[in-house]
């Protein structure tokens, strides 16, 4: 992609109405725009980043068994009244149609996965069946100030587990924590990422959330140092403000960012739609289910909270929006400039060609140092500068976001640079 054809452009000062780092960063950089607390436009940049995360997490649940579906987000007040959360879901979007019928935006999708899966499913043969979808879903916040942390319409993965007993449920929440695990590390989190004990609600005892540490975190967990988990602080004196693994006091809090939580939910969502199955023996027996929820936009604004500097984004490569940003230094001299720019342009044809992802900075009006600054920005894993100086050495000058260190490869070798 050319900048000189996006049709975004990047800011010199973050928008001064909005409070979060992370929606701040994001539009200053030219990825996303707002339209409203909690809605946001995902630009050319920043949907590319939201695919990247899309296709890492559709890659790892897919290599488990999962099942890939599309529900609906326009959702009838019939299915909500069967598990009783027409009242009891304070943050349902409700609407009335022009066929007077009342209707919900689609909040959480366990009333329209549950029937669906039902209508196919019916013996222990058929189970255990996992079934998730990649969707917009609709919360009616009473604080959507956080940015992308926490909106009125964002778009996430949930997953939803079929089984035949909670032995098999079991072990594939343990399978999920792993996959959990895998995700965040392809995203750049890992590090930062702890597996933590939370409140189960009406589902059970408890589930479990994975929260990253940043302090623009809405959360306070505790964290123990020698098990690698943390308690969330709602659920803390329940376990005697005690590491649930080791026993130990010696808690480190953090403010984090829950950014995955897996539940389960045994029956408390099959038990309404009298959803059953066959066993060996011929008998009915409730179907167990477990979730496991992934928000997609708040992922790529925790991501913006913890990997930037004071010049702005440093995207880890897997989600970056493109894996290089090249740029044209341009000269005064005719000549030398006409060099500049037939080599800038060799180069990111061919760098193309060999399969890499380029964000090419080919504007003759903006200035190296304006160019420089919007690399920063933009945070992109590799700048590439040509230059009248690099080539005089036939060179391309290298340089890695967040590190200071540049060097000169040869223009022969830049296609199998890493």
């Amino acid at each position: 992609m050319r900048l000189s054809t996006l049709f975004t452009k990047t800011n010199k000062e973050a928008p001064k109405d909005e409070l979060s780092f992370n929606a701040r960063i994001l539009m200053q950089a030219g990825f996303i725009d707002k339209l409203a607390a909690g809605v946001y436009t995902y630009l050319p940049l920043g949907l590319r980043v939201l695919k990247k995360i899309e296709a890492i997490i559709r890659q790892e649940i897919d290599a488990v068994g999962g099942q890939e579906v599309l529900m609906p987000a326009l959702t009838p007040k019939s299915i909500w009244e069967t598990t009783g959360r027409w009242q009891n879901l304070d943050v349902l979007f409700k609407l009335v149609g022009s066929d007077s019928r009342e209707y919900a935006l689609g909040a959480t999708h366990e009333e329209v996965v549950v029937p669906a899966v039902a209508q196919h499913v019916f013996s222990y043969k058929d189970l255990p069946v996992y079934v998730y979808q990649i969707q917009d879903k609709f919360r009616n916040e009473k604080r959507a100030k956080s940015g992308m942390l926490r909106g009125r319409e964002f778009i996430m993965k949930d997953l939803y587990s079929f089984h035949a007993d909670e032995t098999d449920l079991d072990s594939f929440y343990k399978e999920m924590q792993k996959v959990y695990f895998k995700i965040f590390e392809r995203c750049g989190l890992l590090d930062k990422t702890y597996l933590t004990f939370a409140s189960g609600g009406s589902f059970s005892k408890y589930s479990h959330e994975f929260q990253t540490i940043t302090p623009a975190g809405e959360d306070e967990i505790y964290i123990c140092e020698e098990c690698q988990i943390a308690i969330n602080r709602e659920i803390l004196d329940d376990l005697e403000r005690k590491c649930p693994n080791c026993g130990t006091k010696s808690l480190r809090m953090e403010k984090a960012i829950e950014v995955g939580n897996i539940f389960k939910l045994k029956d408390k969502y099959s038990a309404p739609f009298g959803y059953t199955y066959l066993d060996e023996t011929g008998k009915r027996k409730p179907v167990i289910m477990g979730c496991y929820g992934i928000g997609l936009s708040r992922l790529m604004g925790t991501i913006a909270e913890v990997r930037h500097d004071e010049r702005g984004l440093v995207w880890p490569k897997e989600v970056a929006p493109f894996s290089v940003q090249l740029i044209q230094v341009n000269t005064k001299d005719l000549a030398e400039n006409n060099k500049i720019k037939l080599t800038a342009e060799k180069l990111y044809k061919d760098l193309q060609q060999s399969g890499m992802e380029v964000l090419f900075d080919d504007r003759d009006e903006a200035s190296a140092g304006e160019k420089f600054a919007d690399a920063d920005l933009i945070g992109c894993p590799i700048r590439l500068v040509v230059s009248e100086r690099s080539l005089n050495s036939d060179s391309v000058e290298v340089k890695k976001r967040g590190e200071e260190e540049k060097e000169l490869v040869k223009l022969s070798k830049i296609s199998g640079y890493k």
